[in-house]
């Protein structure tokens, strides 16, 4: 009954758990790039009008930018959120377009190569999976209208993403020259398509959410699984030794029977020899193997006490006494054996339950041996037939 109500609690547990299971799911929307490297083309647009960040949206004065890709990038992005890019940049200063506070009167080529460090913000402000805002800053060499000079450089940009490989990239870094006296410091905005190869991938912070609150749903089910898998091997147990203790108490219960069986058995047999030892010896006379009315009534009793105890065999031993040789007393107490077995199978005594032995005078009741005095009684003693009993087994 205990297991039954485990269980029944069991069920209603488990399917509770599964039902908050179903609702919780790790989906792709959990899965990040935790690392990639990324390649970039794009085109990109210089603002070098020397107003420096005030007039950044004077887009036909200040800004110079090519009709073909000229941008190209390739980076490495690590777990952290930090990441390691290398740009390479053409662009062409173009003619009316105000430069270093001048209008130039000519087309000019712009050369740039920068090397800079990013931080991805989504580390801060948590994943969106499609959008990946960063900030940076770097170093770099530039050689804008005819001049070439040191920068330091800071940015800022997003990315975003169509499917874990392909994406577009936007971003503006602001250039701080080295060489304050020949140049001035200038904007360099980007766009393009990126490609982000080398991928290895894992859980947002809100998969890892979901993750854990899963391995605590299953965790809870093994409990639950664990708790009913225990109460069922103690209750098996219990049956177990409830079941041997039966089996032993059973056992013992059998074996006192048998015991008491077998103590009746014996007190029965017991009382059986008693009474053929009771009823005496068939004697015979000299030089006779006959038997006489007596040893007859003797028999008679004994029939009686082998048909009422079947399993009884009934040991023979025929003797005479010394007078005469070993011979001679050999054969007649053979006769002897006979005699008496013959009477017992005539009165319905099997065969198979009497054991016949012609002993002769070798085992004589008395003194009178071979040249010994006795008188006749003595000498009648020993010209006799015993009966010994063994019991066949049931």
């Amino acid at each position: 009954m205990r297991l039954e109500k485990l269980l029944m609690l069991g069920v209603v547990l488990l399917a509770t758990d599964l039902s908050h299971s179903q609702d919780v799911k790790i989906t792709k929307k959990d899965s990040i790039v935790l690392s990639s490297w990324i390649f970039g083309v794009g085109f990109n647009a210089v603002d070098d009008a020397g107003s420096e960040f005030s007039d950044v949206f004077n887009f036909s004065d200040n800004w110079n930018i090519v009709p073909f890709p000229s941008r190209l990038s390739i980076g490495k992005y690590f777990k952290s959120g930090l990441g390691l890019e290398a740009i390479g940049a053409f662009n062409r200063y173009q003619e009316g377009n105000i430069v270093d506070g001048d209008i130039l009167m000519e087309d000019i080529n712009y050369y740039a190569l920068d090397i800079r460090a990013n931080y991805d913000l989504n580390k801060i402000i948590g994943e969106t999976g499609w959008f990946d805002p960063y900030v940076g800053v770097g170093i770099g060499y530039t050689d804008a209208n005819n001049q070439g000079r040191g920068t330091y450089n800071a940015n800022i940009g997003f990315r975003t993403w169509f499917s874990d490989k392909w994406g577009l990239d936007f971003s503006s870094m602001g250039k701080w020259t080295m060489n304050s006296e020949n140049s001035t410091n200038h904007i360099q905005h980007a766009a393009g398509v990126v490609y982000r190869f080398g991928i290895e991938k894992g859980l947002s912070s809100k998969g890892e959410e979901k993750l854990t609150l899963l391995e605590e749903l299953e965790k809870e089910q093994q409990r639950v699984q664990d708790s009913i898998a225990e109460v069922a091997r103690a209750e098996r147990e219990a049956k177990e030794l409830a079941d041997r203790l039966k089996r032993e108490r059973e056992a013992a219960k059998l074996a006192e029977l048998e015991k008491k069986r077998l103590e009746e058995e014996e007190a029965k047999r017991s009382l059986v020899e008693k009474e053929i030892s009771a009823l005496g010896l068939v004697y015979f006379d000299l030089n006779s193997s006959y038997l006489n009315t007596q040893d007859k009534v003797l028999l008679d009793k004994l029939t009686k006490i082998l048909n009422e105890n079947p399993s009884l065999i009934l040991k023979i031993a025929s003797h005479t006494d010394a007078r005469g040789s070993d011979k001679y007393n050999l054969w007649l107490s053979e006769r002897r054996v006979k005699r008496t077995i013959d009477y017992l199978t005539a009165n319905g005594v099997a065969v198979n339950r009497l054991q016949g032995e012609a002993k002769g005078e070798e085992e004589l009741t008395n003194d009178c041996d071979d040249g010994v005095y006795c008188t006749e009684e003595k000498h009648g003693k020993n010209r006799r037939s015993e009966f010994g009993v063994i019991w066949a087994q049931d």
